[in-house]
């Protein structure tokens, strides 16, 4: 019998401590939001059993409650990347193992579900998906095999959680904004739904709540400058704004006009940017600490079978005026 402590797995531990198996790894790797009682009764079972932990990789690998899956836009993004970062950090704080997944540019979203079939093969217990790329359609057979908490973006499906932006909400705010400065006709400035879902959702919240605002809409490709050029023509034929999806379009759109000499007010969307503040940018700031701490709190507990929230959530940022949307100047 001396060898029995080896042969005690966390699996045991949980069991005689009637927790699941994700709180009783977190407790005995001192992470996570677990009451003390818990933490002390799972210790306390631990050491009566003679449990001694496996840290090898090859023990993650195999996989358990306590490693999930993440598959994110490619973290180049500002936001992504931003996003990233929150999650590492919020999942470390869990008690959570994070195998992650980065995709590119993937229009048909072919590569993103591949990339979860691949999360899948490695027997993560649960997977975030950080990326708008992928339908509900796509994502549902999933949901069948672990729990899914999507980041960033609505899901109208009942099978998969989501921690989303609010983003007929910043649209509100942007047009608001747009009309108190007394711009009657503006470009819109976006994407394609199948080139990138989140900015075509910007677009669209943003048309919707600009009201009798005369609206040139322009939906681009994935390259920032993609539009550019139809927006400046817009602007040549009267537009008194460029209203952008994204700070980085917004960009595109300041160092065209610069080129051209043009003076034009322009809003842009993240709010993300380094230096932001400096460069004065009208922008919408979206919640991405907010949505990713929920997302792996809630993913920790659909692991642990004690969720009592509502199975889709939206966060609420704020718009940073700036100076670049200006006061329209009449004659």
């Amino acid at each position: 019998m001396a060898d029995r402590p080896l042969q005690v797995t966390v699996e045991d531990v949980a069991r005689e401590a009637g927790v699941s198996r994700s709180t009783a790894t977190r407790a005995l790797r001192g992470h996570g939001r677990i009451a003390e009682a818990t933490r002390t009764r799972v210790e306390s079972v631990a050491g009566r059993l003679g449990y001694v932990p496996n840290l090898a990789a090859s023990d993650l690998a195999a996989g358990g409650t306590g490693v999930v899956g993440l598959m994110l836009r490619d973290a180049a993004n500002p936001v992504y990347g931003a996003l990233f970062s929150r999650i590492e950090v919020a999942a470390r704080d869990a008690g959570l193992e994070l195998v992650t997944v980065t995709i590119g540019a993937d229009p048909g979203g072919e590569q993103q579900v591949q990339a979860l079939g691949r999360l899948l093969g490695m027997r993560v217990a649960g997977l975030l998906v950080a990326t708008g790329g992928v339908d509900s359609h796509r994502l549902e057979p999933f949901a069948s095999e672990v729990p899914i908490v999507r980041v960033g973006r609505d899901e109208p499906s009942a099978a998969i959680h989501a921690e989303s932006y609010d983003e007929a909400w910043h649209g509100g705010l942007l047009a608001a904004r747009a009309h108190e400065l007394g711009h009657a006709r503006v470009v819109v400035l976006g994407a394609e739904a199948a080139t990138s879902f989140g900015e075509h959702e910007r677009a669209e919240a943003l048309v919707a709540s600009l009201g009798a605002t005369r609206v040139d809409r322009v939906a681009t490709g994935a390259a920032p400058d993609d539009g550019v050029r139809d927006a400046l023509a817009a602007v040549d034929a009267g537009a008194t704004a460029v209203l952008c999806a994204s700070d980085t379009r917004q960009l595109a759109v300041l160092r065209a006009l610069a080129e051209r000499g043009v003076d034009c007010s322009t809003s842009g969307w993240d709010g993300i940017l380094p230096g932001l503040d400096l460069l004065g940018l009208s922008t919408v700031r979206v919640p991405v600490e907010s949505a990713a701490d929920a997302a792996v709190e809630r993913l920790a507990a659909l692991l642990d079978g004690d969720v009592d929230l509502p199975i889709h959530r939206r966060w609420r940022g704020e718009l940073l005026p700036g100076r670049t949307l200006r006061p329209v100047e009449h004659a």
